[in-house]
């Protein structure tokens, strides 16, 4: 079988060790034409199996993708890249056996680029050591008219009208768009992409254990126009962000063509065999042998309604899992060593925390796990919403996640709610701005002898926009604390697609003289955002629903 022979050149940098350009491992399988060369400006690397790409030897950027002759790659005269490009770094290649890796260094960064014989994959990792980016992301740029231009995620520069901050568009029929609105969570998704029907790229996802956010947030995933296409990888962003930023090689994340269809299963994360890295001497990687699994037998007091997740946290990683279906067992593999902080989720909604130390090389098993957090259990007069930690079930909840709130689809944001009344959650807007639907307002009745008693009053939120919480008035007559803001995002969230910030329970303790003594009269619970920053339209301070009750 015929292969390229691998050039020997001079590299430098500390970061080559010597015999850096190892020679191909004998008896290695390799496809024919599987190699590297040296065009004087990239290293060119060739899978052998139709795939060509190109890693620029002086800034380390994906300068080229070449699949079965076609060129993907480039848009705006910008090529693929960490962050917004590194700028001038040591990059250098060596080929361990039936792979070809590319080290790019730049200051405290490194990041790697990899090729392997007859797979058409670009394999990814990135290793980041400290502030001095403030983001961690990798952008392919692809050619523009390539792929289709379609999907919440897309928009035509020259049609579209820009109503927001310069990246949300309103098309001609009223509808939105921007490359915010994924609508998907990062725990539902295993790769992102496009296809032509016939031609597939896609950006399988790493396990994101160096990532921030946990496994609900929301983040650029892609997006597409007349002048170009992008697919992200994204480790840490600011936008609606709720931790502090994770340190430390991140991958393999890869770049993966196909005939059309999606990518193979296997390429996921969660079932990515990466043995086949262990070799290639990359600083800080971490095979299986030097990690853990955590096994839970199950969940007691789960509510059948909804789904659990299994989340696990530290100041170093992150993971989740899970948690099986009416038992609530739920196992974690792949686990960096160390003790974590574990919190079941019901829905979004934390409910449970424990530690839980992880071994490498062995499995930690837990017993049963009762959940004794969950708000739901509360007896309630009434309740709107659900206590899931999303706005779920609320009046334009589903749309929110891929469209602005101004978008033509959306049901009016003004209006009030009547408890006893048919799906009456669905009355009551997800999202509350004070310069939008200030003023909301809930009508229910009590029995006289709940008319007589005190009762709390609790509104649960999932995030807040320049500090927007709630103030309520009873009946006209009695008017409660301005509560004090809990910790949120300081950028955008209720119109980038995302409602995920921190779950917060504002509690309202209601004396009984605010209340109608007549049963057959409604009382009247109007709700007020309070900010002491200020704004307009959407732009102003607001809130995010999450359930709304008020207890026994």
């Amino acid at each position: 079988m015929h292969t390229h022979p691998v050039r020997r050149r001079t590299v430098l940098g500390a970061a080559v060790a010597a015999g850096a350009l190892a020679a191909t491992t004998a008896g290695a399988a390799e496809a024919a034409g599987f190699g590297w060369s040296d065009d004087g400006a990239n290293y060119v690397l060739d899978t052998g199996a139709g795939l060509v790409f190109k890693v620029s030897k002086t800034n380390g950027d994906l300068t080229s993708l070449v699949y079965k002759g076609k060129e993907y790659e480039s848009y705006g005269g910008k090529h693929s890249h960490v962050e917004s490009g590194l700028g001038a770094s040591t990059v250098t290649l060596r080929q361990v056996g039936a792979t070809l890796l590319v080290t790019v260094v730049h200051g405290t960064l490194r990041h790697y680029y990899a090729a392997r014989s007859g797979l058409n994959n670009v394999y990814l990792w990135t290793d980041k050591a400290d502030t001095s980016f403030t983001a961690t992301r990798f952008i392919a740029r692809l050619k523009p008219g390539v792929f289709p231009n379609e999907g919440p995620d897309s928009w035509v520069e020259g049609a579209d009208t820009v109503i927001e901050a310069g990246d949300v568009w309103r098309r001609a029929d009223g509808q939105t768009r921007s490359k915010h609105y994924s609508g998907v969570r990062v725990m539902d998704y295993d790769h992102i992409g496009y296809t032509t029907g016939t031609v597939g790229l896609w950006m399988v996802r790493s396990n994101h254990e160096k990532a921030s956010g946990g496994p609900f947030y929301r983040s650029l995933l892609r997006h597409s126009n007349e002048l170009g296409v992008g697919l992200y990888e994204i480790l840490h962003y600011n936008q609606s962000q709720t931790e502090a930023m994770r340190f430390g090689l991140q991958g393999p994340y890869l770049l993966a063509f196909t005939d059309g269809g999606a990518p193979d299963p296997a390429l996921s994360a969660a079932n990515h065999d990466t043995g086949w890295v262990d070799p290639l001497g990359i600083p800080n990687w971490v095979g299986a042998a030097g990690r853990g699994r955590v096994a839970g037998v199950g969940l007691k007091n789960m509510d059948p309604a909804h789904p659990y997740t299994i989340g696990f946290a530290n100041a170093d990683a992150q993971y989740w899992t899970r948690a099986t279906a009416g038992t609530g067992a739920f196992s974690c593999r792949g686990m960096l060593p160390g003790t974590y902080t574990l919190t079941v989720y019901k829905g979004e909604l934390a409910v449970h925390t424990t530690t839980v130390t992880v071994t490498a090389g062995a499995a930690t098993a837990l017993h049963t796990l009762t959940i004794t957090g969950d708000p739901s259990t509360a007896p309630a007069v009434w309740r709107l919403g659900d206590w899931d930690g999303t706005p779920a079930g609320f009046k334009n909840a589903q749309l929110m996640t891929y469209a602005h709130p101004a978008d033509v689809r959306a049901t009016g944001w003004t209006g009030n709610a009547v408890v006893d009344s048919a799906n009456a959650s669905a009355a009551v807007p997800c999202y509350l701005w004070k310069d939008v639907n200030d003023g909301f307002l809930v009508y229910f009745r009590l029995t006289a002898a709940q008319a007589a008693a005190a009762h709390t009053l609790r509104i649960g939120v999932t995030t807040a926009f320049l500090n927007g919480r709630p103030q309520v008035t009873v009946n006209d007559t009695w008017v409660s604390p301005i509560p004090s803001p809990p910790a949120q995002p300081s950028t955008r969230s209720l119109t980038n697609g995302s409602y995920r910030g921190n779950n917060h329970t504002f509690t309202y303790s209601i004396p009984a003289s605010a209340w109608k003594t007549d049963p057959a009269q409604y009382n009247v619970l109007r709700l007020n955002i309070v900010s002491g920053s200020t704004g307009t339209g959407f732009l102003s301070p607001g809130t995010a629903l999450d359930c709304l009750d008020l207890l026994v």
